[in-house]
């Protein structure tokens, strides 16, 4: 039984819908149109619902891998005796089922016991990997992937979020951090612990530092007196933010290693995110590098699987402290804005970036930020 509100029959039966028998037989999802069913898909988008719409019927099973809209969410890894069972699903629904992202998380964790965190993203290793669990899907414009949770160890109360873009190689990136975030009143004397990151530095990547009107500092401090507050400066705050620098990129050039199987398999993809769900960093890439990705290979760092990091050209600033709506502040707070050597820094491209990189309360931190004075750095490929 169903209710008809054809507008003959709503004013014929005085404003009162017609009740119309149905036979048990009667499948109204039959009456949708593919299109409009691949409409809903897309919208429903998270790989796992529609996986299990795969199951409803042989239509659905067709339609669902024709979407071009993705979200994959890494939040379940099954061990390796788990992985062992014998599952009888077929198709796509047979691998959503098997659901485990190994190709991710072996590198992530290993890149994590190398920086030192000290809380495992996942516990699990699994054997299937990303690959595995698009294979069918042929015709995916849009994929956003979502870690479990950001690679770098950030104590309690220590602020670190950023966003990079790739083609071959890093395009650019913005970084946001903060020695401590917390409520107006409150101190926090966390940091961040990265080993690789800290050898970066002790290495002396770190080439030169001035400030924007060509104030100079050299590796060994000297340079023109007062042109970087000097707690920034002797105290170790420069080089904490040069670690937090590095560290982020590692983390993003890792991620982006991760993804070049996945971009080979999937000719279709104009847009690609890999994000995690604490909102610690997000890798972008756009139709034109995703091509460029394809058409030239990546080059490889030498010491992990991960992106060489190119020459960078950097611009830095920094307030010993930020008010933010909603009563936090941001102590030591620091935005940094990154391109390759050979690309250089166009304003007004630099500003759009910055601007879209972070959501709210941060978006205002970072745009307050790069109203101040800005401090040039330069660092070596690694």
């Amino acid at each position: 039984m169903y209710l008809e509100f054809s507008p003959r029959n709503y004013s014929q039966m005085g404003g009162r819908p017609r009740v119309c028998e149905m036979s048990s037989s009667d499948d109204q999802l039959d009456r949708l149109p593919d299109s409009l069913l691949l409409l809903i898909f897309n919208k429903l988008d998270d790989i796992k619902s529609l996986g299990r719409c795969c199951a409803v019927c042989k239509r659905f099973n067709t339609l669902v891998p024709q979407v071009d809209n993705v979200i994959v969410k890494v939040d379940c890894v099954i061990s390796g005796d788990e992985s062992g069972l014998n599952l009888k699903g077929k198709g796509i629904f047979g691998h959503l089922m098997r659901f485990v992202l190994g190709s991710i998380v072996k590198p992530l964790q290993a890149l994590q016991q190398f920086l030192g965190h000290k809380r495992a993203i996942l516990e699990e290793i699994s054997h299937h990997s990303p690959g595995e669990v698009l294979r069918n899907f042929k015709e995916i414009k849009h994929l956003r992937i979502e870690l479990p949770g950001g690679e770098l160890g950030i104590e309690d109360g220590v602020l670190l979020k950023w966003k990079a873009e790739f083609g071959t190689t890093l395009e650019s990136c913005v970084i946001l951090g903060a020695s401590s975030l917390a409520k107006k009143g409150k101190k926090s004397n966390s940091c961040v612990n990265n080993s690789e990151a800290e050898r970066v530095v002790d290495g002396e990547n770190l080439v030169s530092v001035e400030d924007g009107n060509g104030n100079g500092h050299g590796n060994n401090g000297n340079g023109s007196s007062g042109s970087i507050p000097e707690p920034f400066y002797t105290n170790g705050g420069l080089k904490l933010r040069v670690v937090w620098t590095i560290s982020s990129l590692i983390a993003a050039s890792a991620r982006h290693f991760l993804l070049q199987q996945i971009i080979c398999d999937h000719p279709s993809l104009e847009s690609l995110v890999l994000t995690d769900c604490d909102g610690q960093g997000m890798l972008c890439m756009g139709k034109q590098q995703l091509y460029e990705f394809r058409e030239k290979p990546l080059v490889a760092s030498a010491s992990s699987n991960r992106t060489q990091v190119p020459a960078l050209n950097m611009k830095l600033w920094y307030a010993q402290s930020l008010e933010l709506p909603g009563g936090m502040r941001m102590e030591g707070a620091t935005l940094v804005a990154i391109r390759p050597s050979d690309r250089p820094m166009v304003k007004k491209d630099t500003d759009a970036f910055i601007a879209g990189a972070f959501e709210e309360p941060f978006k205002t931190a970072a745009k307050a930020l790069a109203k101040g004075r800005t401090y040039l750095l330069e660092m070596n490929s690694f």
